[in-house]
């Protein structure tokens, strides 16, 4: 039973109790002698009484509300399936007349994805208008529910399951064509923020291609201006409801927020709704995740994503549940991800200890290669899908992976690379950066960043095609600071000049223009390196102004 049963008096609670008793012939839509019970269980209480039945008629939840409204418990273990429906139906009590079905009516109906949502009128504990909403299937009037009335419950000549079975076909085969495209997911992308629309347009273009990179499908990109945010949903609930609904209809299997989600935030989204629902961070994770290559990088990302969901798991259960699968969930932790607390504790504890491990490893490599006689060492650093790995494989002859996608690269790699007949340097490629660069990650990849510290060198690569490339140095150079890098000299790279329509501006003593498909400008980046490794590699250097 749910709800406030407190102060009911012995008889109201037995009367709520043989409710369970009853049964619904899997034809019916509802039977008269079950509205006639609900009203005269409602109707000396004023308050609204409902029960939750499955299609073979048999009551699973007994709800008790106030005069004026019901809230519907957790159902989120019930049957689940992209193109499905709930296989449950919502009949509850209302009291104002000819009210029908309201908005919290239909919203529960479209985000759970009921069956059905059935009211009774209650007059003097009898039962009166019966009304029935049901979603219909993708249309070109953009109907999402139908709404039937019928006078009282002995006028209602619909054969449910015949009903039922026809409608739910109908919404499968739209979702049969949407799954039958490559990606496994699709979503609706939102943000909400008091930014500009110019930046807010920017941060989604930037989520979108995370989403790309991840093998999502993004359906549709929402942005709100929220004046503050709501502590408990992010958006008012109002908002929050209108676009749910719209991700269910378009057929998405998830909703992606551009902003972090607390704890309390996503589990209040995720019982709204019958979609998973995660944040930018478990999106840059679950990338991470799926592109980690090294026993080192598996243990970052799993040492990540668990430090992100310690403070979440105070929700665990049938929310969290919802929230780990697939996406947001991916990687070597999942299976410990629905752990208590204690445990998760634990594994953080282990694998801190194994990555101090591996990092001394790394030390002691980083020693060899940097002591007396070592070769000087270049840095590829820049923002994530600048062209950084196509750049080394130009470079050094290599076959790195290099994918028009965000953090192709996530490993360290290091070649060695002849700048003259008598000059050899090692160039390094790392991984790439980017805004709001989740703390937990940066944390987990301290070791790997650390070994930027012994560049004599920066190669910034910078997509010069993109539109915020002023921003993407901004981010970037903002990471140097906060690693105390500043002063490490640097050139700027201009890539990508082959997909612009114009020419380029001359390049100057800190910059260079080139194409790392094409070899354009490459041959005077290797005349820059060879000049800036002929100086003393170590000399003080004045930061370069930003400037796009």
């Amino acid at each position: 039973m749910f709800g406030n049963i407190q102060g009911l008096t012995p008889s109201e609670r037995r009367g709520l109790e043989r409710l369970f008793r009853r049964k619904i012939p899997p034809d019916k839509l509802l039977t008269p002698e079950l509205a006639r019970t609900l009203t005269e269980i409602s109707g000396p209480m004023t308050r609204q009484v409902g029960v939750i039945v499955n299609r073979k008629g048999i009551i699973r939840h007994v709800m008790l509300g106030n005069h004026h409204g019901i809230i519907i418990p957790d159902i989120s273990l019930y049957r689940r399936g992209y193109g499905r429906l709930k296989g449950l139906r919502c009949i509850h009590t209302h009291f104002n007349k000819n009210e029908g079905i309201n908005t919290e009516d239909l919203s529960d109906l479209a985000l759970l994805r009921l069956d059905g949502m059935i009211t009774i009128e209650t007059k003097e504990c009898l039962p009166g208008q019966v009304c029935f909403a049901h979603l219909l299937p993708p249309n070109h009037e953009n109907r999402h529910w139908e709404i039937l009335t019928f006078r009282h419950p002995g006028v209602i000549d619909l054969h449910f399951s015949e009903f039922i079975q026809e409608l739910e076909g109908e919404i499968q085969k739209f979702q049969d064509r949407l799954s039958s495209r490559k990606q496994e997911e699709r979503a609706i992308l939102v943000h909400a923020s008091q930014s500009p629309r110019f930046e807010a347009e920017r941060s989604l273009a930037e989520l979108e291609e995370l989403a790309r990179s991840s093998n999502v499908e993004v359906l549709e990109k929402i942005w709100q201006r929220v004046p503050r945010y709501n502590p408990a949903h992010l958006l008012g609930k109002g908002k929050l409801r209108e676009i749910l609904i719209k991700g269910l209809y378009l057929g998405a299997t998830m909703v992606i927020f551009d902003q972090d989600l607390g704890a309390k935030q996503l589990s209040n989204i995720a019982r709204m709704v019958d979609l998973k629902v995660i944040d930018r961070t478990q999106l840059i994770l679950d990338i991470f995740a799926k592109r980690a290559q090294s026993k080192e990088g598996k243990i970052q990302v799993e040492l990540a994503q668990l430090r992100y969901l310690l403070p979440r798991l105070m929700g665990r259960g049938t929310a969290m549940s919802r929230l780990m699968g697939g996406i947001g969930g991916r990687g070597p932790g999942e299976t410990k991800l629905e752990e208590d607390r204690r445990r998760v504790k634990q594994r953080i504890s282990s694998l801190e200890r194994e990555l101090k491990g591996l990092s001394r490893g790394r030390r002691e490599r980083r020693k060899r290669r940097t002591g007396k006689g070592a070769l000087p060492v270049i840095s590829i650093i820049g923002y994530t899908n600048a062209g950084k790995s196509t750049l080394l494989n130009r470079l050094t002859g290599s076959k790195v992976l290099a994918e028009d996608r965000l953090f192709a690269t996530l490993d360290p790699i290091t070649r060695r690379l002849a700048l003259t007949d008598t000059r050899d340097v090692l160039l390094a490629d790392t991984v790439g950066f980017i805004r709001y660069m989740p703390k937990d990650l940066r944390v987990a990849f301290r070791a790997t960043m650390e070994e930027l510290e012994d560049a004599h060198l920066f190669l910034h690569v910078i997509d010069i095609t993109s539109p915020d490339r002023r921003g993407e140095i901004m981010a970037v150079e903002q990471i140097l600071e906060e690693m105390d890098l500043l002063a490490t000299p640097r050139i700027r790279v201009y890539n990508k000049i082959d997909l612009l329509e114009r020419d380029v501006s001359a390049a100057s003593n800190e910059s260079v223009y080139i194409s790392a498909v094409t070899k354009e400008g490459i041959d005077r980046l290797f005349q820059m390196l060879i000049e800036r490794l002929t100086e003393n590699t170590r000399q003080e250097f004045t930061p370069i102004p930003s400037h796009g």
